[in-house]
C-alpha cells in the first residue's frame, strides 16, 4: 500500500497521503497504546469529530483495522475478541394482546417516544424484543447514529420505528439526487434510512401506518438534531419487493425511485446476493437534492 500511497477512502472519508502518514507516525510513536487509545489520539490529530462534538473513535477503529489488514500499519493485538450479538430473548412481556380499537387521528406527535439515548436500558431492551418478535427481519444492531421510537397510546405500545445511517451506495438514489462520488462521501450523513417499522398484529387500523410515517417524518429532524447536532434532509427505505408493495409509504407521499441491485447495506464489493428491494425516498426539505449536492 505504501508504495502507491495516494488518497484512500475508508468508511466514507477520503484520507490524503499526508493524513495516512500522520496515522502511521502516531501508531509507531505509541507502542504502548491499545487500539481504543490510538483511535482517540488519531481522531484528535485529524480533527475527526461528529457534529455533536464527540470523537468518531468507533469509525476510526474500523479505519485502523483496514489499514492494519492492508499491511500499512501494525496495531497491537485486540484486548477482547469481537462481541457477537446476543440473541434477543422473547418473554411474556411482548406477548400478543387483545385487539386495540383506535382511530389514526388518535395518534399524535406526543405518542412518539425516543428510546435512543434516553438512559433507560429496560425500555431499549423492550423495544429490541418487540422488533425481534414481530418484524420479519427481526432486530438488527444499529451501527452509528440512529433513533428508535416507541409509539404508544394510553401507555400501551402499538408500534416501533427506527432510523439509522444511509446505505453506502444505491444507484436509484444516486440518480435521483444527481450527486458525484465526492458529494456523496461528504454529504451521505444527511440521508437517513428507515431501517425498521412494525405495527403490532393486534393493532389493525386502516391508514394507521401512513399516519405514523407522516408523524415520524415531521419529528425525525428535530430528534436527530438533539442527539447528533445536525438535521438530515432526505429519508430512504427499502421494501422487499416480493413481500410488500410499500402501500403505506406511497400513501405517506414517499417516492419510488427504483430497485436495489440485491446487495447488503454496506456491501461495496458485490459479494452478497439479497432479494431486490423497492427504493423509497422522502425529502425533508423542498430542495433536498440540491442541498445534498452543494453542502
Amino acid at each position: 500500500m505504501e508504495a502507491h500511497l495516494g488518497c484512500t477512502t475508508i468508511r466514507g472519508r477520503t484520507f490524503a497521503p499526508e493524513e495516512l502518514r500522520q496515522i502511521k507516525a502516531i501508531v509507531e510513536a505509541s507502542p504502548e497504546d491499545h487500539r481504543f487509545a490510538l483511535s482517540k489520539k488519531i481522531c484528535r490529530a485529524l480533527g475527526w469529530y461528529q457534529a455533536n462534538g464527540r470523537l468518531k473513535d468507533r469509525s476510526c477503529r474500523e479505519v485502523l483495522g483496514k489499514l492494519h489488514d492492508a499491511g500499512f500499519i501494525r496495531l497491537p493485538a485486540a484486548r477482547r475478541p469481537p462481541v457477537k450479538r446476543r440473541p434477543v430473548r422473547i418473554t411474556p412481556r411482548t406477548a400478543p394482546r387483545d385487539r386495540v380499537s383506535l382511530r389514526p387521528r388518535d395518534i399524535t406527535r406526543d405518542c412518539f417516544r425516543v428510546i435512543t439515548g434516553a438512559g433507560d436500558p429496560q425500555q431499549e431492551s423492550l423495544w429490541n424484543e418487540y422488533v425481534e418478535r414481530y418484524h420479519y427481519l427481526g432486530y438488527g444492531v444499529p451501527v452509528g447514529a440512529h433513533v428508535k421510537y416507541f409509539v404508544a397510546l394510553a401507555g400501551q405500545p402499538i408500534a416501533c420505528l427506527a432510523f439509522a445511517g444511509a446505505a453506502w451506495r444505491v444507484a436509484a438514489r444516486e440518480r435521483w439526487i444527481g450527486w458525484s462520488d465526492k458529494e456523496r462521501e461528504r454529504n451521505l450523513r444527511y440521508v437517513v434510512n428507515n431501517t425498521r417499522f412494525v405495527i403490532f398484529p393486534w393493532v389493525d387500523v386502516r391508514n394507521l401506518a401512513s399516519r405514523l410515517l407522516a408523524i415520524a417524518a415531521k419529528r425525525i429532524g428535530d430528534d436527530w438534531q438533539q442527539l447528533y447536532a445536525y438535521q438530515p434532509v432526505l429519508l430512504e427505505t427499502f421494501v422487499h419487493a416480493e413481500r410488500h408493495t410499500g402501500v403505506c409509504y406511497r400513501a405517506a407521499n414517499w417516492t419510488v425511485v427504483g430497485l436495489t441491485k440485491g446487495r447488503g447495506k454496506l456491501d461495496r464489493r458485490f459479494t452478497k446476493k439479497l432479494p431486490k428491494k423497492t427504493v423509497f425516498l422522502y425529502p425533508l426539505v423542498k430542495d433536498a437534492s440540491t442541498q445534498l449536492r452543494r453542502r
